[in-house]
Formats: C-alpha cells, sequence, structure tokens
C-alpha cells in the first residue's frame, strides 16, 4: 500500500525568506510501477506548488528507477521525499540495499542503461548517498530554482 504524506519539514530544517518549508513524502512499491508513480506524484505536487518541474522530473526518474531495480529487496517499499527551503528543491529517494551504493560509471556506448547517474550528476546541483540505519540509504540530489514571486493581495491597479 503507498502511503503519502504533506506538511512540514522535520525539526531543524531551516524556513525558505518567505517562512515556509514545503514538503512531500510517498513510500512506493519497488517496482517499474512505483518508479513512475514516484515520478508523476512529484511532478503533480511540484505543480500545485507552482514550482518548475522538468529537470526535477528527469531526476526523480532515475533516482526512482535505481531504487526499483538496485535498490530492491521483495516485500519492501521506497520511499520518495521532497523538500522546499528557499530556492532548493531536495530530492531524496531512500531505499533497503544498504550494502549496494551507487557508482557512476562510464557506460559502454552500445549499452541501453547505465547513464541514470550520469544525468543525475548533469541535471542536479549537488547529490550523493547518506548511510542510514541498516539496510537503508537515500540518494539525494539537490536543484536551484528561482522561488515564485509571492502573490499580489492587492485587486487592480494604482490608476484605477
Amino acid at each position: 500500500m503507498n502511503q503519502q504524506t504533506q506538511g512540514t519539514a522535520e525539526h531543524g530544517t531551516r524556513p525558505g525568506p518567505d517562512g515556509t518549508v514545503r514538503n512531500f513524502t510517498v513510500l512506493l512499491s519497488s517496482t517499474p510501477r512505483g518508479a513512475r508513480l514516484a515520478r508523476l506524484l512529484a511532478v503533480d505536487t511540484l505543480r500545485s506548488w507552482g514550482l518548475p518541474h522538468e529537470r526535477a522530473s528527469h531526476v526523480i526518474a532515475e533516482l526512482a528507477a535505481n531504487a526499483a531495480t538496485h535498490g530492491r529487496l521483495p516485500g519492501r517499499s521506497f520511499r520518495l521525499t521532497l523538500y522546499v527551503i528557499g530556492g532548493t528543491l531536495r530530492i531524496e529517494v531512500t531505499d533497503t540495499r544498504g550494502d549496494r551504493m551507487p557508482d557512476p560509471q562510464v557506460p559502454d556506448p552500445a549499452s541501453e542503461s547505465g547513464r541514470g547517474l550520469l544525468l543525475v550528476e548533469a541535471l542536479a546541483d549537488r547529490w550523493g548517498v547518506t548511510e542510514g540505519w541498516f539496510p537503508r540509504k537515500t540518494v539525494w540530489a539537490e536543484l536551484g530554482f528561482t522561488p515564485p514571486e509571492p502573490a499580489s493581495s492587492r485587486c487592480g491597479d494604482l490608476d484605477d
């Protein structure tokens, strides 16, 4: 069963300049379908927040696919978490294969796979891996963006 939450970020997370911290977390099955759903839910969430989602959708697709492929243990799920703090989107994908750390490599030119982490590296401002309580690991990426302007509370123009 998939579970999702939205709300405020964890204790210790600093708010952005406007005082808001947004987060979204969902637990998904470690399957190709779960990886696709991670991307779709994340894009929908980022759109609802009024944030750009093009780069993020590619990064999320790659990290979720890696979790479903390389971080998979039967019966175990992976977790996607999004944090927006100021002008930074932090994407975290946590799986239960802490014994398998990501290792970007130069793929064979004839190979149809093996380029995911190179894509993450190209699209993200920063990325890395955090080891959690065994057997977990979290692969994360951060993307900077220009925060949307706050909506004006005025009605009409000054000339009205």
